[in-house]
């Protein structure tokens, strides 16, 4: 496990070994071998490869995040191999891919900027979990901790905000056996990381008919008229506590549901916080959506699926729609709908408000205090849905 902080210079996110290379606009890429060079078997990973395939990792992911905080190029020359050796580079198709994404990275962050978010700086830890080989082929499972500074942050408005990701690289060695990194999936349910530009899974599960309460959408424009809390029973810092304190760390009293085919550990991850703020069980038939409850052992379909949460949330009225998502408050839930299908696929809770944007901490990707404004700005086309709890 390695720590950068980032310094405002991309680095170069191609690792050198001792074989010579030639440079492309700005990308190293493998020398052109001649045909009779004498061919490797099917190379072994020990552990410095590993170390190389974890430390271009680290790159890779550092150089996104980086984008979000200069959106400048940086010196694309600068070896990374501070005592690695072995040849473990970007293909060239990769190193075009990482390319377009920096650009569209940078882009996002004027977006966002615009929107009134910058972030003065940031680091990437990057932890390489498990290698598979199979022949010429090395798929690397790696786990993503990013932190974000936010710039300029007043008054009690959250410092940070940050994000764990799951991802798998895939590497495949040339007749020599050195490694070119061919492949970056991420591997998470959610797809909601702020360096991402994957597309956010859109859940697939049972939808409302006729007798089921269809949620009101939220607009996503500035500054609203306020909607303050009024008396209630529940404890929302509470909520809010319980949320920040196993966004990283499941709670293992409840079961994990991330990459799982059911649609991700969001809405479980939020009807958690919710308990623990005071929401009691209504215990009854799992497919039930008037019922709500889970623990260890059983969940009701409500407890842990996006849409039966938000139809027990409406019918049960323990919550009611808010018009706008600047006016949800802390411990209040916020839903999102990507495809705008009418199917919602995303459940977060809020843990935090300054200034009159809250912040939202949710999992699948695990992220701690993310602002409503980043997610309207990424996502300008997704439907949203507000409740106040």
């Amino acid at each position: 496990m390695k720590s950068r902080k980032l310094s405002g210079t991309r680095r170069r996110v191609t690792i050198l070994g001792a074989a010579a290379t030639s440079v492309v606009a700005g990308v190293a890429l493998l020398p052109n071998w001649s045909a009779g060079a004498a061919v490797v078997d099917d190379p072994t990973v020990d552990a410095r490869t590993k170390a190389t395939f974890q430390r271009l990792a680290d790159a890779v992911f550092t150089d996104r995040t980086d984008a979000l905080v200069t959106g400048a190029q940086g010196d694309r020359d600068k070896p990374l191999t501070n005592g690695f050796s072995g040849d473990v580079k970007l293909s060239s198709t990769t190193a075009r891919t990482e390319d377009a994404t920096l650009s569209s990275l940078g882009q996002r962050k004027d977006k966002l900027a615009k929107a009134g978010e910058k972030y003065s700086k940031a680091s990437t830890t990057v932890t390489l979990n498990a290698t598979r080989v199979t022949g010429r082929t090395a798929k690397a499972a790696v786990t993503e901790i990013t932190t974000l500074t936010y710039a300029r942050a007043r008054g009690n408005a959250p410092k940070t905000t940050g994000f764990q990701a799951t991802h798998e690289l895939t590497f495949k060695a040339d007749r020599q056996g050195n490694w070119q990194l061919t492949t970056i999936k991420d591997t998470d349910q959610g797809g909601l990381a702020v360096n991402t530009l994957s597309k956010p899974v859109s859940v697939k599960t049972a939808k409302a008919d006729d007798t089921m309460p269809n949620a009101q959408r939220a607009a996503t424009t500035w500054n609203p008229p306020a909607v303050p809390k009024t008396g209630t029973a529940y404890d929302y810092k509470a909520m809010a506590a319980y949320a920040e304190k196993y966004v990283y760390t499941y709670n293992k009293d409840y079961p994990d549901f991330n990459n799982h085919t059911a649609g991700g550990d969001c809405t479980n991850f939020v009807s958690q916080s919710l308990k623990a703020g005071g929401w009691k069980h209504v215990p009854g038939y799992v497919y039930d959506y008037t019922k709500w409850f889970g623990n260890a052992d059983i969940q009701s379909d409500s407890f842990v699926g996006v849409n039966e949460w938000s139809w027990f949330a409406q019918n049960s009225k323990r919550t009611t729609p808010l018009a706008n998502v600047y006016q949800l408050e802390v411990g209040d839930v916020l839903q999102m709908d990507f495809d705008r299908d009418g199917s919602k696929d995303h459940t977060m809770i809020v843990t935090a408000k300054s200034n009159g944007v809250p912040y939202v901490t949710y999992h699948s990707n695990n992220t701690l205090r993310r602002s409503v404004s980043s997610l309207v700005s990424s996502y300008p086309t997704a439907y949203f849905y507000a409740y106040r709890t």
